[in-house]
């Protein structure tokens, strides 16, 4: 399985811990989200919309010129959806900075290495599915 160095480190954090210590990381994970950069202040207007997430998740992807193509990402979720914000934390923190080909490789299902099932609902899980699934078209995107 291919995944980025950070992204990887993150799965073995999570497979190293019981199920009840999974959702504590997750939740610890929810507190590292970065805030916003001024242009995207206005996330409903500036950002994609992650429709299958149950709290309101805003994302925005944007790919370096050059050979590397290094992907950046950015993630609008409440304060009070600690879940949702775990999930972008993950995205986040494995994702960001790393070429456009190495995020286009993460498994789609990548998520169930991190054993998430047993702590979060089937229905928080789509929203990461599909947070991975909108990162990876807006990439295609951006360097088609």
């Amino acid at each position: 399985m291919t995944m980025p160095p950070q992204l990887k480190e993150l799965v073995e954090d999570f497979a190293e811990v019981g199920p009840k210590d999974r959702l504590q990381l997750l939740l610890e994970l929810s507190q590292e989200l970065p805030d916003l950069p001024e242009r995207y202040a206005d996330a409903a207007e500036t950002m994609e919309q992650v429709h299958e997430c149950q709290s309101p998740l805003f994302l925005a992807v944007e790919v370096d010129p050059g050979p590397e193509r290094h992907v950046h990402l950015f993630f609008s979720a409440p304060l009070e959806a600690p879940t949702t914000r775990g999930f972008a934390s993950i995205m986040h923190t494995g994702l960001d900075g790393e070429p456009a080909a190495d995020v286009l490789a993460v498994p789609d299902d990548f998520y169930t290495d991190l054993g998430l099932a047993q702590a979060v609902s089937p229905l928080r899980l789509r929203g990461m599915v599909a947070m991975l699934a909108r990162i990876k078209k807006q990439v295609r995107t951006a360097t088609a």
